[in-house]
């Protein structure tokens, strides 16, 4: 059931951040993953609804577990270069832009 429920909580996140509800979208992520710690997919997302939201080094945090948890996974490096970018920690955000192009 726990499965079921955490992609139920996903896909609610997925639909309230397309209607730019950051702050129900990040609510559902973190659902998601207290269900789930380890889903990357929801890593990823709630890294998208935290920068909406201004916490910036919540959503750095949590692209940065994106990637750990899917290291093939090229938006998730990409993510984690545009975060990079918006701290203003510009290697790193050069650093996962490479990743990225050499997965591609």
């Amino acid at each position: 059931m726990a499965e079921a429920d955490k992609i139920a909580l996903y896909r609610s996140g997925i639909g309230k951040y397309g209607r730019q509800e950051f702050e129900g979208a990040r609510a559902d992520f973190e659902q998601a993953l207290r269900l789930d710690p380890d889903f990357g997919d929801a890593h990823h997302s709630l890294a998208h609804a935290l920068e909406k939201l201004g916490d910036l080094d919540g959503a750095l945090a949590a692209a940065r577990r994106a990637v750990e948890l899917s290291p093939e996974e090229v938006l998730a490096h990409t993510t984690l270069s545009v975060i990079y970018m918006r701290q203003g920690m510009v290697p790193e955000a050069e650093a996962a832009k490479a990743t990225a192009a050499q997965l591609q």
